[in-house]
């Protein structure tokens, strides 16, 4: 499978979009550039060795005109791909002329208008890819019966330090005043888009339950999947596959959040556990969590903590939150 790709992307054209200053976060699709148009996913189908099989495509953007992509056979991680280096591919490549090449050894594959057309090293065509916008089967869930609607696009009183923007969305840097135990929780984030950010500095923010333990919030589109990328439990746990999608979709995080447990004197019985699921996909299944977050406003403790988002100095967006609490 390895000798598979060579891929080129057109840029489709834009209408007066200028570059993106390659210091400013950007939170809409219309201020992104044209790298915005390239970056994204991919998914059909292509024939190999006589077999038709699932193959996805992230491109992620780095920034004037340079990309990373990968390729998984199967399916997009957690959505079929079995998650071994056999099944995965990956390439870089620069734009020249309005046109991306990204290349991986023998083969080819020309996307065009939304589509890419996939070769073979002989150029025999095996499939073709769509570009594709997935969405969370929880988004816009509904707050049930009991729950506790810390953001609903109305106001940010909830929270201290409460700030909307222009858009109505909440903003980060924020704890809510009430304070919780065992839990479910929704909530809904953007990530924003900064191309030529790397790593942690690349649209970082935190989820911290009870203040005390960080679920990471950060553009992981294309990633490994590790315990401080998108997902991970940071210090803690990875997630199981890596559901984050690229920076200006809306994603979101659903999780059971059990508090954990501690006697007359002050001493742990119990570790808190949590089980999360990002983008509709669990990727965490009771995971114990032995130990707080270095970052938390909160050392661990008996008492009730409030949800936290983190402000890492990158812009980050949040909607429809709310909390189930758990007698």
């Amino acid at each position: 499978m390895k000798n598979l790709l060579l891929f080129t992307i057109t840029i489709l054209p834009l209408i007066a979009i200028q570059a993106q200053d390659r210091n400013s976060p950007v939170l809409h699709p219309q201020e992104a550039g044209p790298d915005y148009a390239v970056q994204g996913e991919y998914l059909g189908k292509v024939d190999l060795n006589g077999s038709e099989v699932d193959m996805a495509l992230q491109v992620i953007a780095r920034g004037n005109g340079e990309f990373d992509s990968v390729a998984y056979f199967g399916g997009f991680p957690g959505e079929g791909w079995q998650g071994t280096d056999e099944t995965k591919l990956t390439a870089s490549g620069k734009t020249t002329d309005g046109t991306l090449v990204l290349t991986a050894d023998n083969g080819h594959a020309e996307v065009k208008g939304g589509s890419a057309e996939i070769f073979g090293s002989g150029d025999e065509r095996l499939g073709s890819l769509k570009k594709v916008s997935r969405k969370s089967d929880t988004l816009g869930a509904t707050p049930p019966e009991g729950a506790v609607v810390l953001f609903d696009g109305t106001t940010a009183e909830q929270f201290i330090n409460g700030r909307m923007s222009d858009d109505q969305l909440l903003m980060q840097g924020v704890t809510s005043k009430q304070k919780f135990g065992s839990y479910r929780l929704h909530l809904e984030f953007l990530l924003s888009w900064m191309p030529y950010a790397r790593g942690q500095g690349r649209a970082n923010s935190g989820c911290y339950h009870q203040g005390r333990y960080e679920v990471q919030i950060l553009d992981s589109f294309g990633l490994e999947g590790r315990d401080n990328e998108c997902g991970g439990i940071y210090s803690i746990a990875p997630p199981s596959a890596n559901l984050c999608y690229p920076p200006l979709s809306w994603q979101t995080y659903d999780a059971e959040f059990h508090a954990a447990e501690f006697d007359e004197s002050g001493e742990k019985q119990k570790h808190a556990w949590i089980t999360v699921l990002h983008n509709g996909v669990k990727i965490h299944d009771e995971q114990q969590l032995d130990h707080a977050t270095t970052a938390s406003p909160l050392r661990e403790g008996p008492e009730d903590g409030p949800v936290y988002l983190q402000d890492h100095g990158n812009p980050i967006r949040f909607r429809n939150i709310w909390v189930q609490p758990i007698e």
